[in-house]
């Protein structure tokens, strides 16, 4: 077996019980140990994408055990590419929480860390009740990075997320509940093989639990009427919180790209998929245009970011529903650009607000600025991308979006949405830009408060990304065409997976299981 798969899992478990131990050590010595974790992580993630390329999927069978029986992680282009970019997005906010935020409170960068264990053991895993307990360390972990730092706010937006994922837990649980009490797997390869072959009497109460998991999984995406909580969350949090809660939303829609499209889409004549897809499409869109509102109805930019994550969420979201391969690459490609450009806006929110002298990062109060020149030039440059215009990725990804989508049913439902709320987000963005930096008042201080170097070249390399992406957009946008091409071929995740296994009862062989579909590539076990 091939050790390096499990790295991303357990060096943020090392790193952070090794931060618990050593909490009453100098806080230099802690960030220097979390900095060079998920430096590891970015080393390990790049050579997840470059191993992912050149084999479709490769295994780790954890004790040895064989699938379904033992636990399997499963590392293929989508996975390779989400655990870049959670490393890279976690690496910017260490960076940027060094310079004095992660002493607001205690045992900051253990907890990221035991996050970022949960986050990627979320990628890596090939079984949905190990999908379950990583759901729950990561959010754990989240819990009290919410409330880092105190404070009445962060306290009452904690509550409320606390409250309302763990009703998302217990639906969770049902859901297992129902389908290991049909299938007897979790294993989510041998449960594609086993719903596609299912008798016609357990197709309701495994559309049941498909249902239970779209309400599990639009929690964590912020889907409509469940996204409620996002807003004063993401606010609430102090800044590079905020910016790593950007790759959260982005979890529960690999969630529902990994089951509903590969454990209940492998028998291609009657999905066990169709009630979800069914009513994803029109909740998608409502929170889209929801977050449109949000957006232009925002107080301060820190809400106004929270909002632009739930239009991310509905553009995912309604492409997903549209149920097309080459679109959900384009998909993936607009959720890359926006998961870096929202953590971008967090952290911005908070640069600009340490140097207004009044009113922090709120919209009805015109503060004089420091530095102005250079903090409006940043904010110039986030604003075109997150406003998806030339020559940033954001334009790339939505003009992607809407070719891929220009023949499929219903587009021009999804094109309205979409640069509906492209305007609504361009109106408030310039708004906000018009009274920060070009009537903000004069400075009452005598004394121009230093430049943070460090907080703002950390937010200059997220937006030089943003270029960066749309530079090299071809080259990626290969590797994400091949990533949703085994996506649409669940026949080959589950070949891969499981190999020669015959299922006890003899129904199911998974070597013939649309063996003509499988483009597994070489299997590392």
């Amino acid at each position: 077996m091939n050790h390096l798969m499990i790295m991303p899992i357990v060096i943020p478990l090392i790193t952070g019980a090794f931060l618990l131990l050593m909490y009453g050590y100098n806080i230099g010595r802690q960030r220097f140990l979390s900095v060079a974790s998920t430096l590891l992580l970015v080393v390990f993630a790049i050579w997840a994408v470059m191993q992912a390329g050149v084999h479709d999927y490769t295994l780790y069978h954890l004790g040895d055990w064989q699938p379904p029986f033992g636990i399997v992680l499963v590392l293929d282009r989508l996975s390779a590419i989400m655990l870049l970019l959670t490393a890279l997005l976690s690496l910017f906010c260490v960076l940027y929480a060094s310079r004095g935020s992660d002493e607001a409170g205690s045992h900051f960068h253990a907890l990221l860390q035991f996050q970022l264990m949960g986050i990627n053991g979320a990628f890596l895993t090939g079984d949905l009740f190990n999908l379950f307990v990583f759901f729950e360390v990561l959010l754990i972990a989240s819990y009290a990075l919410l409330l880092h730092g105190g404070g009445r706010a962060r306290s009452r937006a904690g509550l409320h997320y606390v409250i309302i994922n763990l009703v998302g837990s217990a639906l969770f649980l049902l859901a297992l509940g129902i389908l290991y009490g049909l299938t007897g797997t979790l294993n989510m390869a041998d449960l594609a093989q086993v719903i596609a072959n299912a008798p016609a009497s357990d197709l309701p109460l495994l559309k049941a639990a498909s249902l239970l998991l779209m309400v599990v999984f639009g929690i964590k995406a912020a889907l409509l009427p469940l996204l409620f909580w996002l807003p004063r969350a993401y606010s609430a949090a102090s800044a590079p919180v905020a910016a790593l809660f950007a790759i959260m939303t982005k979890v529960g829609f690999y969630a529902m790209v990994r089951v509903f499209l590969v454990v209940f889409g492998l028998d291609q004549a009657a999905p066990a998929n169709d009630t979800v897809m069914a009513w994803l499409w029109p909740m998608a869109l409502i929170t889209l245009t929801l977050g449109g509102i949000g957006v232009l109805g925002a107080s301060s930019l820190r809400t106004l970011t929270a909002y632009m994550v739930i239009v991310s969420v509905g553009i995912l979201l309604a492409t997903l529903a549209m149920n097309n391969q080459h679109l959900l690459a384009a998909s993936l490609f607009y959720l890359i650009h926006t998961t870096c450009m929202t953590a971008v806006f967090f952290l911005l929110a908070d640069l600009i607000g340490r140097y207004r002298e009044a009113g922090y990062d709120s919209f009805s109060i015109i503060s004089p600025l420091a530095h102005r020149w250079l903090l409006g030039s940043l904010f110039l440059i986030a604003a075109v991308s997150m406003a998806s215009l030339p020559p940033f990725s954001g334009f790339v990804s939505k003009a992607w979006i809407l070719q891929t989508s220009s023949h499929l049913p219903g587009y021009l439902w999804l094109w309205a949405t979409i640069l509906g709320s492209g305007l609504l987000i361009i109106t408030a963005l310039s708004r906000t830009g018009s009274g920060w930096f070009w009537r903000p008042g004069e400075r009452t201080l005598k004394v121009t408060p230093p430049l943070d170097r460090g907080r703002t070249a950390t937010v200059a390399l997220m937006i030089a990304i943003s270029l960066a992406l749309s530079l090299f957009a071809q080259p990626v946008m290969n590797y994400l065409e091949v990533a949703a091409e085994l996506v649409y071929q669940p026949a080959g995740y589950v070949d891969a997976v499981l190999g020669d296994y015959i299922r006890h009862d003899g129904e199911v062989n998974s070597s013939e299981v649309n063996s003509s579909n499988v483009n597994s590539g070489e299997v590392t076990q």
